[in-house]
């Protein structure tokens, strides 16, 4: 008799442990298809309004100077005959505080020491511009003085 009552007790508690996992199956499905069936939030796009164009950056007096001398320096080597590259030199000195104003010319820069060509001045490098008809060198520094006239200029080549 022994075996008989701990027989069905051992399949009481099976049957018992099997609907309790049934069920906690059936809970977890439930669980997930409520889960699943609950609608995804609508996210709303916002519609970003353009930006603004950025303001027109104002351009420096250096760069200014830079620019107008890059411009005047290419006329004078481009120029197709000696009296437009004449008026166009007298244009370009008037940007100096004077015809001596020293240009230097970096022939070479390692770690931050540089290398000068001979010195010269504004005067005599436009009128090399005009006699070899090539500008080989691009404007690397600028010094404006009082009333933004170019106190120093420091070239390299392009």
């Amino acid at each position: 008799m022994m075996k008989q009552s701990l027989f069905s007790l051992s399949v009481r508690k099976s049957l018992l442990l099997a609907v309790l996992v049934i069920m906690a199956m059936g809970a977890c499905k439930s669980k997930k298809k409520v889960v699943e069936a609950a609608p995804a939030p609508v996210v709303k796009e916002e519609v970003a309004a353009p930006a603004p164009a950025p303001a027109p950056v104002a351009k420096s007096a250096e760069e200014v100077a830079v620019e107008r001398l890059e411009t005047q320096f290419n006329a004078i080597a481009s120029s197709a005959n000696s009296t437009t590259a004449n008026q166009t030199i007298q244009e370009v000195l008037g940007m100096f505080a004077n015809q001596e104003v020293p240009v230097f010319i970096v022939i070479h820069e390692e770690a931050g020491v540089k290398d000068y060509d001979e010195p010269t001045t504004i005067k005599k490098y436009a009128e090399y511009l005009k006699d070899t008809k090539k500008n080989l060198n691009y404007i690397s520094d600028i010094r404006l003085g009082a009333g933004g006239k170019v106190t120093e200029l420091e070239l390299r080549r392009k």
